[in-house]
């Protein structure tokens, strides 16, 4: 069922479609039996109604998809035609979606030549998800590859698809999302053995699969791919019905980390319920059950159990911020603050959520958790009275009025998590574990800075690594990688900011997280796969992890009568913490839901020369400066010059951390750091003044990039020039430091899996 905000969409989509695509459905999904797609020449090259007819552009496709490849995040994502899934104008288009499903096939069967290859495939609710899910299944098959998808193919999260790729020992996964991005967008995350995001150098391997293919086209003419019917034997729904689509083995697992004996009890004694904001409806189908068998689902209720590929009209706006008429979409993020066309700032997310009327009968302290559509991060919020607003302004915890005399606090991902490592660490003391085992955290240099000074003072070790969860799956293979080599000696670890962190001797992770609102806990008992692989903690975010614990510390809150705002000023006394504040600046440099490709994708490329050029003028400083071309001192002078409203006299370093510059001063740091997957800038900030990090936070990170005749003095415009080529040496460099190198051994599934 559609409202008139979607079908607006549909009628902008449907306008802006050429004839010549809405007839030429090249593979036609709807076949549901065995058949041959034969790409050929002519499909590589620009359409030309009288010259070309068949031409898809592929390699024009394939161009951009290598340049999304070589720094996604989080999968190659981007935008879609919802309404013609094979207009390969568009960078997720069914053409694509096969040749890379082909491609990585490939790459697996010359990888472990005469084995059994299982590998899994899931999904969301995004449009077309079904359609890619079919079709990446029945390309595999076609291959030999034994797909596992859920009974049904219904939804699952991405967490239960990383947890069971490495729980039964699978050569991977393909799992359908783009996160929390707009409702257009849609992309395949591949997963490894391991169950983490392929970093980009395993991206690449099938991306120079797929020029193979192109160069035998190109000489030969053409290449013929194979699809299997689409209930093929090698596409298995038993199996997943048989574990109930993984949920028990998930359940057990829970049961061993936050699921323990006291956030049950914690959780069994809430009077008040907690709200789950379902944006999607995806979670429901999981979570629900996982709830309903440990018994505590009667402490929860639902908003948006249904599934809705337009997220429920989540985010969607007619106008833009500037208050042109145009469908608009803020994403589903509902930490996002923007400023509306008078200058007046407010969570666009938020607003569409109807809560003014939604919460009207619950009580304050009521807490709401929001999880996206994917179901891997995590928004805190909790209704409070508005006589609280003096108290969170100093606390830096931001609000928006809800009804008469009540606020609804928004916790950003950074104060959430900094109450939920609290807690754990709390648990882990009063059950006599912490002194078990040496504790560390693992965080994305833009996550907030009183992590590093809850850690300090907890004497945990915190190892920092790019935005991005594979980043800190990464280092979690390394790590488990030095036990098991020498379990007696000490874990050395290497992070981003290029310090060697000695973690101790069999270390356990406490936490990873990122300020985008993904978490996990790490296990206590190393956490073992079907084979006998260990992990230190599971390689994707989950909410409903984040969920259950965060419905133990709200227990302990209720049962302590206090907000979790008072908590979490509590834990800023109790631990010393100086930067109690923490802030995002998104900068978009383009309308992302533009229906019109020509538009969409000549705003998009000035968009992500704007990107560029912004990350440029601070990349290639840091990068001097590490390499002795320049001092700390010309940096600031440089600064200085060009921002003549901030003062750079504090800056204590500037550095290059994977996807981003880092700038440290005494007080704060700010990280500028250009979308790995979009046409945007972030602009991070944590310190001590709240105004501060956002003055500085704003001004850089919207800065045009023009480079002063201070700056053309000290730098060489080849240096500069090159300075991108230069950060991606340098961040391989840290990826291969101290590299897991264990090979993956493909177990027997008829022993391990008993299929």
């Amino acid at each position: 069922m559609t409202n008139a905000l979607e079908e607006e969409l549909y009628k902008s989509v449907e306008k802006n479609t050429p004839d010549y695509i809405k007839k030429n459905k090249y593979i036609d999904t709807d076949n549901k039996n065995e058949f041959i797609f034969t790409l050929k020449k002519e499909h590589l090259s620009e359409y030309d109604e009288k010259t070309n007819p068949e031409g898809l552009n592929l390699d024009n496709w394939l161009k951009n998809y290598e340049k999304e490849a070589a720094v996604s995040t989080a999968g190659i994502r981007g935008p879609q035609n919802i309404l013609y899934p094979y207009d390969v104008r568009f960078p997720i288009n069914i053409m694509g979606i096969m040749l890379a499903t082909y491609a990585k096939a490939l790459v697996a069967k010359e990888k472990y030549k005469g084995k059994r290859l299982i590998k899994l495939a899931g999904r969301e609710v995004r449009y077309n998800s079904d359609k890619f899910l079919d079709l990446i299944s029945r390309v595999q098959a076609a291959e030999g590859i034994e797909t596992l998808v859920t009974f049904q193919r219904k939804t699952m999260p991405i967490w239960l698809a990383s947890f069971l790729a490495f729980k039964l020992d699978l050569i991977g996964g393909e799992y359908i999302t783009s996160s929390h991005g707009i409702s257009v967008k849609n992309a395949t995350k591949d997963l490894n053995s391991q169950g983490s995001q392929y970093l980009p150098e395993e991206s690449m391997e099938f991306v120079n699969k797929i020029k193979e293919i192109f160069n035998i086209v190109r000489t030969k003419g053409s290449y013929d791919i194979k699809i299997s019917k689409s209930d093929d034997k090698l596409i298995n729904e038993n199996f997943m019905k048989t574990i109930n689509n993984g949920i028990d083995l998930y359940k057990e697992y829970l049961l061993n980390g936050v699921a323990n004996k006291e956030n049950l009890e914690l959780i069994s004694s809430l009077k008040n319920k907690i709200i789950i904001e379902n944006v999607g409806g995806s979670a429901y189908n999981t979570l629900s059950r996982i709830l309903e068998g440990f018994k505590i689902n009667d402490k929860f209720e639902w908003m948006n159990t249904e599934e809705d590929p337009f997220f429920h009209s989540i985010g969607k706006y007619d106008t833009d911020p500037k208050g042109n008429k145009c469908f608009y979409d803020y994403s589903v993020d509902a930490t996002v603050m923007t400023k509306d066309k008078d200058g007046k700032i407010f969570f666009p997310v938020i607003n569409t959520l109807n809560y003014e009327e939604k919460l009207k009968s619950y009580p304050a302290g009521t807490v709401v958790l929001i999880t996206d559509p994917d179901h891997d991060r995590l928004t805190v919020c909790q209704i409070e009275d508005e006589k609280s607003k003096e108290f969170l302004d100093k606390t830096g915890i931001n609000y928006c009025n809800l009804d008469k005399g009540r606020i609804l606090c928004v916790y950003s991902a950074n104060q959430s998590f900094l109450l939920i490592m609290d807690f754990w660490a709390k648990q882990l003391k009063a059950s006599n574990r912490w002194n078990n085992h040496p504790r560390f955290i693992i965080k994305t240099t833009a996550s907030a800075k009183s992590w590093d000074e809850w850690a300090k003072y907890n004497s945990v070790k915190v190892v920092n690594v790019p935005v991005g969860f594979k980043e800190i799956a990464n280092i979690m293979k390394k790590v488990e990688k030095q036990i098991l080599d020498n379990p007696e000696k000490d874990v050395v670890i290497t992070d981003v900011l290029g310090n060697d962190i000695n973690l101790g001797k069999n270390p356990r992770m406490l936490f990873g997280g990122e300020e985008s609102g993904g978490m996990i806990i790490g296990s206590e008992d190393l956490i073992k796969s079907k084979n006998g692989r260990i992990a230190v903690a599971m390689r994707e975010k989950s909410a409903s992890e984040a969920i259950i614990v965060a419905s133990g510390l709200i227990g302990q809150a209720e049962k302590e009568n206090k907000t979790l705002s008072q908590i979490l000023d509590k834990i800023f006394t109790d631990n010393k913490i100086i930067a109690k504040f923490d802030m995002r600046e998104d900068i978009a440099y383009y309308n992302e839901s533009e229906p019109d490709i020509e538009k969409l994708t000549l705003a998009k490329k000035e968009g992500e020369e704007l990107r560029t050029k912004n990350d440029l003028f601070y990349l290639t400083l840091a990068l001097a400066q590490y390499e002795g071309k320049i001092t700390l001192e010309d940096v600031k002078s440089i600064f200085n010059s060009t921002f003549k409203t901030l003062n750079f006299d504090n800056l204590i370093d500037i550095k290059f951390v994977g996807d981003g510059t880092y700038l440290e001063f005494k007080d704060k740091f700010i990280e500028i750091r250009p979308s790995g997957t979009d046409a945007k800038t972030k602009a991070y900030g944590s310190g001590s003044n709240k105004d501060d990090i956002s003055k500085y936070a704003a001004i850089l990170g919207n800065y045009s990039g023009d480079l002063n005749d201070k700056y053309l003095a000290l730098i060489d415009k080849d240096y500069y020039n090159n300075a991108k080529r230069n950060s991606m040496e340098k961040y391989l460099k840290f990826t291969d430091k101290d590299k897991d190198d264990r090979k993956f051994e493909i177990p027997d599934y008829n022993v391990t899996l008993g299929i």
